[in-house]
């Protein structure tokens, strides 16, 4: 049995992709908290992707034999309103940091669903 051609896996693997490419955003939201004239970004919601039936998230890669890599600029990926500081900085870390947490609850539901999934798959063939 190949798992990819299972729906139910492969949504899970798409949505693993897109918080990866969100904690990536996010990231850079904290690490330029300081960056005078830096806009906090983030990924359009999940929900907005599947029901707009948008291009799948995949990884990008420089070579053929290099790890994947993200893009600098994932597609789909929004300014986030916020006010901004006297030096144009939008980044608010107790936001950012939410966001984070919310990501990690994310990816662990995400994994533990698909590891039970597979789990059952395996008891029904008997493996």
């Amino acid at each position: 049995m190949d798992p990819t051609r299972i729906a139910l896996f492969d949504l899970a693997d798409q949505r693993l992709s897109w918080v990866g490419r969100r904690e990536q955003l996010l990231a850079q939201n904290v690490a330029n908290a300081d960056t005078p004239g830096w806009r906090a970004r983030d990924l359009k919601p999940f929900a907005e992707l599947l029901a707009g039936r948008a291009v799948r998230l995949a990884p990008v890669t420089a070579s053929p034999g290099a790890l994947p890599l993200l893009a600098a600029t994932p597609p789909g990926s929004i300014t986030t309103p916020g006010d901004a500081g006297p030096d144009g900085n939008s980044v608010q870390l107790d936001t950012e940091l939410a966001k984070v947490a919310d990501s990690e609850t994310t990816q662990s539901l995400v994994t533990g669903l698909y590891a039970k999934y597979l789990g059952m798959f395996r008891t029904a063939l008997g493996r």
